[in-house]
């Protein structure tokens, strides 16, 4: 919780997946807290809100496909480095990973900025939506170079091993998304309600702040690595190599973001009560699956650190640790999600009992498949790790392309399940992603990359 430095190459293998774990998993639940605080006051305005979130956030995974995309390659770059005791090269991948970022975020946000309404409009018809909506897009779809520069930022940290430092910077945005949510949407003294919009001033004010916090950690060099003067120089080999790797991570959660959009468009179909009661689900099930990414995240830096130094047996042995930690976390939400479904989702529904139908429903279906998310996660996580990215991107493309997009749309229409056929498709999908990526990790060519 410090930030002390410790060599995660040797010693207790369980202290250093503790160590790593606890700071990620509380960095992770930290960056959950911004999906839950956004519903938890944006359900007051109605539920044409609730699915102007939903419906931006979808159109939103494709910035974070490039941004977690991005993060992988930096991670792996960084961990590599830091496990060969390189930390001049561990710096010049974490400059050339800022450098990318910066140059993403202008290309990513002006069309955002631009026509964030026209894109909103492509994913719901609804006429109070797009009313509704508009502002909070455009914002947020222009506002996409605080979410990569704050991924991109984490990533150095994490490959690093000083999880800490990452944690205490999504601590600082959250604390201040809090404040400011409630008071830009409803107003208060001289503040005037702002609205939805006011949701997405305070979402990108938080992250904004804990952006400037991470640039002045990295500036300072708290931490293995520091980013000042020379440091910060292009290095077009080390850039070439990051982009290299990191297409396949791009490609990767583009594969599995792009194949979420079309969840969301398949229940819009359905009408603005399924849009807003997915969205709440959505919210409450990344509360506690980002948490459990945490998990992944040690397990990603555990496999870089020790293939560079030269230990993949260290490396295998720390993701079947993590893997077994993950499964028992998510089996226990599991009983939770079964149990209090409708407990959960009545705060968040503001006393529409079909939007609280729908989000209950679909918590109990997407819990049916989270002991196969646990292992999942932390298989392809510790692919990305390795710096083998391209293997996770043939499995999402199979699950999810292959799989998930044409069965939720047979179960949900010709099949008549309506919303239910789109959520069983996630969890169908899952599972088949945890068992492949099983049996793929245990032939052990991951072992071999080279970054």
């Amino acid at each position: 919780m410090r930030g002390v430095e410790h060599d995660h190459t040797r010693g207790s293998l369980r202290r250093s997946i503790v160590l790593l774990a606890v700071p990620m998993v509380l960095e992770m639940a930290m960056e959950s807290l911004f999906a839950v605080a956004d519903v938890i006051f944006v359900s007051q305005l109605g539920k044409a809100a609730v699915a102007t979130v939903g419906l931006t956030e979808a159109v939103m995974t494709i910035v974070y496909a490039i941004g977690i995309g991005l993060a992988m390659a930096t991670t792996a770059l960084v961990a590599r480095r830091i496990g060969e005791k390189d930390t001049e090269g561990a710096q010049r991948a974490a400059a050339q990973a800022v450098i990318a970022g910066l140059i993403a975020a202008v290309v990513l946000g002006v069309p955002g900025a631009l026509f964030g309404d026209v894109i909103l409009g492509l994913m719901q018809e609804d006429g109070d939506v797009l009313e509704t909506g508009a502002g909070y897009a455009r914002i947020l779809l222009g506002a996409n170079g605080v979410i990569l520069m704050l991924f991109l930022h984490n990533a150095i940290f994490r490959g690093a091993g000083d999880a800490a430092v990452a944690m205490r910077s999504l601590w600082i945005a959250n604390g201040l998304n809090l404040v400011l949510d409630p008071l830009l949407i409803f107003g208060f003294g001289p503040i005037p309600a702002m609205g939805i919009e006011g949701a997405a001033i305070a979402t990108t004010a938080g992250r904004s702040v804990g952006v400037l916090y991470q640039t002045w950690c990295l500036r300072r060099g708290v931490g293995r690595i520091q980013l000042r003067g020379a440091a910060m120089r292009l290095d077009l080999p080390v850039l070439r190599n990051l982009i290299s790797i990191s297409m396949g991570g791009i490609v990767q959660m583009l594969i599995a973001t792009s194949s979420w959009i079309v969840i969301m468009r398949i229940v819009a179909l359905f009408g603005t009560s399924a849009s807003a009661g997915t969205t709440i689900a959505v919210r409450i099930v990344m509360f506690f699956l980002l948490p459990a990414w945490g998990l992944s995240n040690a397990a990603a830096t555990l496999v870089g650190q020790n293939l560079g130094a030269e230990n993949p047996d260290r490396a295998a042995r720390a993701v079947w640790a993590t893997g077994q930690l993950n499964s028992l976390f998510l089996g226990a939400i599991t009983l939770l999600f079964l149990l209090a479904a409708d407990t959960m989702v009545a705060p968040l529904s503001e006393g529409d009992p079909e939007v609280r139908r729908i989000a209950a429903r679909a918590l109990r279906i997407f819990a049916s498949g989270y002991i196969f998310y646990a292992w999942g996660m932390v298989l392809v996580q510790a692919f990305n790790g390795a710096g083998d990215t391209r293997t996770p991107t043939y499995i999402n493309l199979a699950c999810f392309w292959v799989l998930e997009s044409p069965l939720a749309w047979t179960l949900a229409k010709p099949l008549g399940l309506g919303p239910e056929g789109a959520y069983w498709s996630v969890a169908i999908s899952e599972a088949m992603l945890a068992v492949v990526a099983f049996v793929l990790f245990r032939r052990g060519r991951w072992k071999s990359t080279a970054v």
